[in-house]
């Protein structure tokens, strides 16, 4: 690339460009997320056919047909039946603000572990902010007395925001604990193979043996940090009114027995799944996309099973179906346009040669000891997925560049591959880091600075925990005290 640097050069500027019209949002941020389409020919990054193709990456299509059917699950209330068996479970009597949270978390969690991260955030948004609209907003809450108002207001906002911010972390932290979880994950497996195609293949249980008590001891600190931050001494007293166990359960009562119609997009919904669960398991258990060549994606079975409810006959009014267009007027496009500005920064990254800057600037790495370098990767890790929006463009980048670095120091290369794929994954303070932050932020609940607020000390907690397990749980688990090849290992030696 003869003129990568004057192209790298532009591309850091656009770059900050973008993000200051994002973080001060002096124009709205669905234009500013259109703005790549005109910056990236102007200053000879990308084309402008190439930059409108990242505007419907698999990943969008995917986030498309969900939304779809997160719409479906909306219209017909099953949101609601759903945040109602949620709410009654956790909520305790008197109500606890923290173990609601944490019921709400956990849920997010444990789907996170088997589907896509932002799958399961789109899937359990809808219950969350269910539980939401039980809560007076500051329109609606004047019954009281001003003084009581302002305060009850703000204990109720701030609970609010703990359930958003919630829902978008566990979703990443649940998807970190399983090969199905995320797509880095399965990225790491495959270059792993591909790079050591004579050592033991990671399979899905050894893989959740280390990332499952990882995960768990992240999942207990965001918990923390949502109740140190956002459940203040009366929100108890605040919220107890509207989630009265009482009313709850007369309101579950009310909705009745399942429609037919419930029971048909509860069962599209569960086949949706279970096609993301199995499109691909590992690499000796392919799943059913190897049908297809690898053509099929997330996105292909998310819009084809989007597209049965507009088949499927809701059994209320003759002709009727379950979905029609009209219902689909609220798809948000501006979630849409986010996305594709992600992806198309994420190709800029390559095409104007960015990345390799970047690479040769990691190149001190190799000079530092091993203890040094876990929070380090994963500070660079996690610090270029808030700016990529790909956990997976970033983990593509990050894991062949640690794999040389491994070897220059003649340690186990998954003592640097595995921080690298799993800080990628720690994408927590900014809405653009990942689809599932995006589909929290546009709720409306939550600003950029609560992000920042909960992210930095949920990134530190992340880095801390997971430069502890490195050295500690990892040789048990892979076996990173034992050399590879022609890697001799003085990992045991640098370690002390």
């Amino acid at each position: 690339m003869e003129n990568a640097p004057t192209t790298s050069a532009n591309m850091l500027g656009v770059l900050v460009w973008i993000f200051t019209w994002w973080l001060s949002e002096a124009v709205p941020m669905p234009v500013t997320s259109m703005s790549p389409l005109f910056l990236f020919p102007l200053f000879g990054i990308s084309s402008s056919d190439e930059v409108a193709q990242s505007y419907m990456d698999d990943v969008i299509a995917l986030v498309l047909g969900s939304f779809i059917l997160a719409l479906a699950v909306e219209h017909y209330n099953i949101h609601r039946r759903l945040a109602l068996n949620i709410t009654l479970l956790f909520c305790g009597d008197p109500l606890n603000p923290p173990l609601l949270l944490l019921g709400i978390c956990a849920t997010t969690f444990f789907v996170s572990m088997w589907l896509h991260n932002c799958a399961a955030t789109v899937m359990m948004m809808p219950v969350a902010t269910g539980i939401l609209q039980r809560l007076p907003s500051r329109t609606n809450s004047g019954h009281r007395n001003q003084e009581n108002n302002n305060f009850d207001d703000d204990l109720v906002t701030n609970f609010c925001k703990a359930v958003v911010l919630g829902v978008i972390y566990s979703a990443s932290i649940g998807g970190m604990s399983t090969l199905t979880g995320t797509g880095v994950n399965l990225i790491l497996i495959g270059m792993w193979k591909s790079y050591f195609p004579h050592e033991k293949a990671i399979s899905f249980s050894t893989w959740s043996s280390f990332a499952f008590p990882l995960a768990l001891v992240i999942f207990l600190a965001l918990w923390a940090i949502l109740c140190l931050f956002y459940c203040r001494k009366g929100s108890s007293r605040a919220l107890s009114a509207y989630l009265d166990k009482t009313h709850l359960k007369r309101e579950l009562d009310l909705l009745g027995p399942m429609t037919f119609a419930e029971k048909m997009i509860l069962t599209v919904f569960s086949i949706l799944i279970m096609l993301w669960m199995t499109r691909s398991i590992t690499e000796d258990i392919p799943g059913w996309g190897s049908l297809f060549g690898g053509r099929a994606g997330d996105g292909t079975v998310s819009v084809m099973m989007a597209t049965l409810l507009f088949i499927i006959p809701n059994k209320k009014q003759p002709g009727e179906k379950l979905m029609d267009w009209n219902k689909c007027k609220k798809l948000p496009w501006n979630i849409i346009l986010l996305l594709g500005a992600g992806f198309a920064i994420a190709d800029g990254f390559r095409s104007s040669g960015l990345a390799e800057v970047l690479s040769r600037a990691l190149n001190f790495l190799e000079n530092a000891p091993y203890l040094a370098i876990v929070p380090a990767v994963c500070l660079i890790s996690g610090t270029l997925t808030e700016f990529i929006t790909s956990n997976n463009a970033t983990t593509t980048i990050m894991v062949p560049l640690l794999i040389e670095i491994a070897k220059t120091m003649h340690i186990h290369p998954l003592l640097l591959m595995i921080p690298g794929a799993i800080g990628s994954q720690f994408a927590f303070l900014l809405p653009t880091s990942t689809p599932s932050n995006v589909v929290g932020f546009t709720t409306g609940h939550i600003e950029i600075k609560d992000m920042i607020k909960t992210g930095l000390p949920l990134k530190i907690a992340g880095i801390v925990a997971l430069s502890f397990l490195m050295p500690t749980l990892g040789p048990m688990v892979f076996g990173t005290d034992k050399p590879v090849n022609n890697v001799s290992t003085n990992y045991l030696h640098m370690c002390g």
